[in-house]
């Protein structure tokens, strides 16, 4: 079963040409043979990035949202935040895990990450590092096998049809 993919880019400094980042999850939907529906950059800047969040949880044809950049300690890095203010339910174990797989690579420098993961309007929402390596990891390691409906004992597709229960 194809998954259907909005990608967010955030950052002040990237384009679509030097959005490397962008650029290796894109790579990584085709190989899955999963759709990307949309693509955007937008800046770290919260308003923003929740304006397009809640365009996509209200469109259809959108199961899973996925972020690049902002998770960081500074300043600037709010995509978390932005996240948290149209979040209905966390998903905490797939930071936990994020952050212990990176481990092996980044060593100690994992704790520096605030990759997370929330439920909005029955959507799914990663918020993935904005560094390759970390990308890379996140769905190599998680997303590839979570989003694929093949994956037992379970994976996150199979509960498409049941997040918006009451």
């Amino acid at each position: 079963m194809s998954v259907n993919i909005a990608l967010l880019t955030v950052t002040d400094t990237r384009t679509f040409d030097n959005d490397k980042s962008g650029a290796i999850l894109v790579k990584k939907f085709q190989e899955a043979n999963h759709n990307l529906i949309e693509r955007k950059i937008c800046k770290d800047n919260k308003e923003d990035i929740v304006l397009i969040l809640k365009e996509w949880i209200n469109k259809k044809e959108i199961d899973v949202i996925i972020t690049t950049g902002g998770t960081g300690l500074t300043g600037r890095d709010i995509t978390p935040e932005a996240i948290d203010l149209i979040a209905d339910k966390q998903i905490p174990g797939f930071g936990e895990m994020f952050r212990n797989i990176s481990i092996k690579s980044v060593g100690t420098s994992a704790i520096q990450s605030r990759a997370c993961a929330v439920l909005a309007n029955g959507k799914y929402i990663f918020a993935l590092p904005g560094s390759s390596g970390g990308v890379t990891d996140a769905w190599e390691e998680i997303l590839k096998y979570q989003l694929d409906i093949n994956h037992k004992p379970c994976n996150f597709v199979e509960l498409f049809p049941r997040l918006k229960e009451k």
